[in-house]
């Protein structure tokens, strides 16, 4: 019942906002985990406020760069230090960055392949080194840190030939489509692809979490609703939904 009523408050909260504004269209620049939450509770915010969400996606590296590019954009959700970086620069509104999600990594096999042992550091390691092929983003915060990660494990060599680095987010799809043995990236990518399955984080000592950051663009005719949209996301509707996304909120 709390819930249905904090859910109702929000709705209720945009609805007022919209009386008094026009609607708009929304630019929202992420990357996959953005448009999985916005594909999921979008609707809601759409029919209470009648502005118009469009969601465009890359590896959040990229639309950084799209971002520093001068390409137009209304809201973003990229990895904190990128989004304090484009804050420093002056491309988001410092007062509006907001932590809306973080993520750990989990380890990916084809669905209804055998689940390898990653419960220890010393079983990630072997299942490392014994699979024919491994895949993780080319570019990405968690990229960052598995290199450091392999290296200080000592198998960084040992991994090199056999790791293929995809250049967009589609690690759990090679995995699913069979073209690679384990993949390695953040939980909710490896749950959005249905050929993909999650064999587990990575063991809680050598773990990192992401954290996914939103911030207004300085240059959007839409802030007052940009604003809007990140207290809906940061609302128990936003809540629920990162979490069924295998998330934390921010």
């Amino acid at each position: 019942m709390k819930f249905l009523i904090a859910i109702c408050t929000a709705l209720g909260a945009l609805a007022a906002a919209a009386n008094s504004a026009a609607s708009a269209e929304l630019k929202i620049f992420g990357s996959r985990v953005t448009k999985m939450l916005v594909d999921d509770i979008g609707p809601q915010f759409e029919k209470a406020t009648g502005h118009k969400l469009v969601v465009i996606t890359d590896v959040a590296a990229v639309m950084k760069r799209r971002i520093e590019q001068g390409e137009p954009f209304d809201l973003a959700v990229l990895v904190n230090f990128q989004s304090d970086d484009l804050i420093g620069k002056g491309k988001l509104i410092a007062d509006t960055r907001t932590d809306l999600m973080k993520a750990g990594i989990g380890v990916a096999v084809k669905r209804g392949a055998p689940n390898p042992d990653i419960a220890t550091v010393d079983a990630f390691k072997r299942t490392l080194l014994a699979a024919k092929s491994i895949t993780y983003l080319k570019e990405g915060a968690s990229t960052i840190y598995l290199d450091k990660l392999f290296a200080r494990l000592g198998i960084a060599d040992a991994l090199r030939d056999k790791t293929v680095k995809p250049p967009t987010e589609s690690v759990s799809e090679l995995v699913a489509a069979g073209d690679v043995e384990l993949g390695i990236i953040v939980i909710p990518n490896i749950l959005s692809v249905s050929g993909a399955q999650l064999v587990g984080p990575i063991p809680e000592e050598v773990q990192s979490y992401i954290v996914f950051t939103a911030a207004v663009s300085a240059n959007s005719p839409n802030q007052q609703a940009a604003r809007d949209l990140i207290a809906f996301l940061k609302s128990p509707v936003g809540l629920q939904s990162i979490e069924t996304k295998g998330m934390v909120g921010g």
